[in-house]
């Protein structure tokens, strides 16, 4: 059985993306029929997805032997894969691209997380990967940590459209926002079009996890939402200030904001959480496989989310009074997400080259 709750979302003009790319997904129509049948809009990808999609598939030890035989290794070869695989979902995309005058349709490719504190070799690489895809509906996804900031804000500028990732607090979005708004404001003094696409990414599940032993039970599960009410909050503030709006009557668009993370990990918990909590126009949740199929399955979409964040700053209260420090965690889990990521890019790395040495 198939609810009406993507349509729904899709209807309130918030896009439902994929957060998953394997070449079975594509080799099978599986991705299409989302499409089709789920009014998915897009996609985004990581290393930890790439990493479990090539080390526990056998489908892509064809193309890295013809790599090897090319001369590719390591991380070149991983990005010629990735950019094969995305290459061919952002063309399945490309129709909801053209169809909303390419606000949406788009996928997203990580540039590596080894350069997350060197802005030149980030922005090099961002610039890299975008002009290999060539496509116009890929994101290249750069962390909005303090280093990635000037990066995201250089790429902008270049003309590369960005997802900035590991966002987790309305701070840390407005920093990102900041840069965004900064890169295309260079656009316009330069005399160039401030029509450069980018979504902010928040985290949501995380907090949760974080805070899931440290509260009363009645606090359990809503730290992410709360966080993400006030975050929205800050989205539409800057859409509506002077200095967007000035960079709008140009040309530019929004820099969507975009719920990541949004898989619940709380087996008591609604496996739909944080896709009914997070309904809002003019926003993107981007959701794992197992979290579309139960939406879609036995979803509802909630209320929308208040344009004044609603009851987010008394939760967020709560929660200070129950001794958790919001800034504090929030540092902690972009600093621990970006860890994380090098995990995943050494483990994907790892996979590559004991492939490479079996099948060469």
């Amino acid at each position: 059985m198939t609810s009406d709750a993507p349509k729904s979302l899709n209807r309130l003009g918030q896009s439902l993306w994929l957060d998953n790319i394997t070449r079975d997904l594509l080799d099978s129509g599986t991705l299409k029929r989302y499409i089709d049948e789920l009014s998915v809009t897009g996609l985004t990808s990581n290393p930890t997805i790439f990493d479990h999609a090539i080390s526990r598939s056998s489908r892509y030890d064809a193309e890295i032997g013809r790599q090897l035989d090319s001369g590719a290794t390591g991380e070149g070869l991983f990005f010629k894969l990735a950019i094969q695989d995305l290459s061919r979902a952002a063309d399945l995309f490309a129709p909801a691209h053209k169809r909303t005058g390419t606000v949406d349709g788009f996928v997203s490719l990580e540039v590596s997380p080894l350069l997350a504190y060197d802005t030149q070799a980030t922005v090099a690489q961002a610039k890299k990967l975008h002009a290999q895809a060539n496509k116009p509906n890929l994101f290249i996804k750069i962390p909005g940590t303090a280093e990635g900031l000037p990066a995201i804000e250089e790429a902008i500028f270049s003309g590369v459209p960005v997802n900035v990732t590991l966002l987790f607090s309305a701070e840390q979005y407005t920093a990102a926002a900041d840069a965004y708004l900064k890169g295309l404001e260079r656009r316009m003094a330069a005399g160039l079009s401030p029509d450069i696409r980018s979504v902010a990414s928040l985290f949501i599940s995380r907090w949760d996890v974080a805070v899931a032993q440290k509260v009363p039970a009645e606090l359990r599960n809503t730290l992410g939402i709360a966080v993400s009410k006030q975050s929205y909050k800050a989205y539409r503030d800057v859409l509506e200030s002077d200095r967007f709006q000035r960079l709008a009557n140009a040309g530019a668009r929004a820099q969507r904001l975009l719920f990541a993370s949004t898989g619940t990990k709380d087996k008591s918990a609604s496996d739909t959480l944080y896709i009914s909590g997070l309904a809002a126009p003019n926003t993107v949740n981007t959701m794992p496989e197992e979290t579309l199929l139960a939406f879609a399955d036995h979803g509802t979409m909630g209320s929308v989310l208040p344009r004044d964040g609603g009851d987010a700053d008394a939760v967020l209260l709560a929660y200070a009074k129950a001794g958790i420090d919001l800034t504090a965690l929030a540092a902690q889990l972009q600093s621990d997400g970006a860890k994380g990521f090098v995990a995943s890019w050494n483990e994907l790395l790892a996979a590559i080259n004991a492939k490479s040495k079996v099948l060469a």
